[in-house]
């Protein structure tokens, strides 16, 4: 194992390679917009912050074409996907225009679209945002939210993968 400073790796390459040792699941963070727009994509930088009340933390680029759809909405769904969700993470990570074609969707709060047999689904008022270097971090606070039982799917080293036995 090498230490690196992030001097060494000024680029962020060697940075993220290591960040990539975590492994995450995989979400996608829908909104409907004021006049009736759909928005989504995917994300990994999920995680919950509090049970009480209970809260949840993602961020977003601000490069971001969406960011100030985000940041301006009341409501937004996030909805963690199954192992067999693959093509909806990829879906929502390109720069497809209709990202929701197709898809049979639940209406949730604020008309945010809730995809189906996701493992979970979180409701959340748009609470804080908070500047984040070259992302804003967005906390919201569940108030709804549903799962089911089932297999996650994950990302690590770069790559999705699936849990073993």
């Amino acid at each position: 194992m090498s230490r690196l400073s992030l001097s060494a790796a000024a680029d962020g390459r060697e940075f993220r390679n290591a960040l990539g040792c975590y492994a995450t699941g995989i979400a996608v963070v829908t909104l409907r917009t004021p006049p009736g727009d759909l928005l989504g994509l995917t994300v990994n930088s999920f995680n919950s912050v509090s049970l009480a009340p209970p809260l949840v933390v993602w961020s977003l680029s601000n490069a971001s074409s969406f960011l100030a759809a985000f940041e301006a909405s009341e409501y937004y769904a996030i909805n963690v996907l199954a192992a067999d969700q693959r093509e909806l993470s990829q879906r929502f990570a390109s720069r497809t225009e209709d990202r929701f074609g197709g898809l049979a969707l639940d209406e949730g709060l604020g008309g945010a679209p809730l995809l189906p047999a996701c493992c979970a689904r979180f409701e959340c008022r748009n609470a804080t945002r908070h500047a984040g270097g070259d992302h804003v971090v967005f906390i919201g606070e569940v108030e709804r939210f549903d799962y089911r039982e089932g297999e996650p799917l994950i990302y690590f080293g770069g790559a999705y993968r699936q849990l073993a036995a």
